[in-house]
């Protein structure tokens, strides 16, 4: 350390002896406050210029920072606070506002509905007065449409009965080619086993004589 640079360190020394008891005060009583507490941001913005300015005139950068950022803090918490504080006056205000158009409204709201009430009755009536002549108008359609369905439907009828004859007759004789056919595969086929029961037979005699035939080589190979 250079000579010049005690009188600065004892200083410093002294200064934070003198600042702890503000310390204590800040960490027991002041810390247990609301954060937007106004004698809380007034003590640690007091207490952040304090520091700044002790921290530029001893030459320490660090505690000048912190004294900075502290001061800063509190300031921008009590604008904060100070903008919230007008906030709710301006919601109070919004609100009584609010309860004055909400009452004219309601009012409002209530003619309507008596009006829409009446409106609705009269329109029910003359609805009722289009549903009884819609449903006399319908019960004749519905009386024409009937007999109109029921003769198609006779028509129909005779012409699915027809059809339904004709297809009978075609499936009769599908059945009837088709048992013919199948009799005649079932020929084929009985023929095809037949002949193949032959060629069987045929070949295992041919076996069996060649059977014999290799035994008799080697009997006489063997004498």
């Amino acid at each position: 350390m250079r000579i010049i640079d005690a009188p600065q360190a004892v200083l410093r020394f002294q200064y934070r002896i003198v600042r702890f008891p503000l310390q204590m005060i800040e960490e027991r009583v002041v810390a247990r406050m609301g954060s937007e507490a106004p004698a809380r941001l007034f003590y640690e913005r007091s207490l952040g210029l304090l520091d700044s300015a002790v921290g530029n005139a001893l030459g320490d950068s660090r505690l000048a920072k912190r004294g900075g950022a502290l001061a800063e803090r509190s300031d921008a918490l009590r604008r904060a606070a100070q903008f919230d504080a007008h906030a709710d006056q301006a919601r109070q205000q919004s609100s009584a506002d609010l309860k004055a158009t909400s009452d004219k409204a309601i009012e409002e709201q209530q003619h309507a509905r008596a009006a829409r009430e009446r409106e609705v009755d009269e329109a029910r009536s003359r609805a009722e007065e289009r549903k009884r002549a819609a449903e006399e108008a319908a019960a004749q359609r519905t009386a024409a449409a009937k007999k109109q369905a029921d003769d198609v439907a006779a028509q129909r009828k005779k012409s699915a009965e027809a059809a339904k004859r004709e297809q009978q007759a075609r499936i009769r004789a599908n059945e009837q080619k088709a048992a013919a056919g199948a009799k005649s595969k079932l020929d084929d086929a009985q023929a095809r086993r037949t002949d193949a029961d032959n060629k069987r037979a045929q070949a295992d005699r041919v076996e069996e004589l060649a059977d014999a035939e290799k035994q008799k080589r080697r009997s006489e190979r063997a004498e």
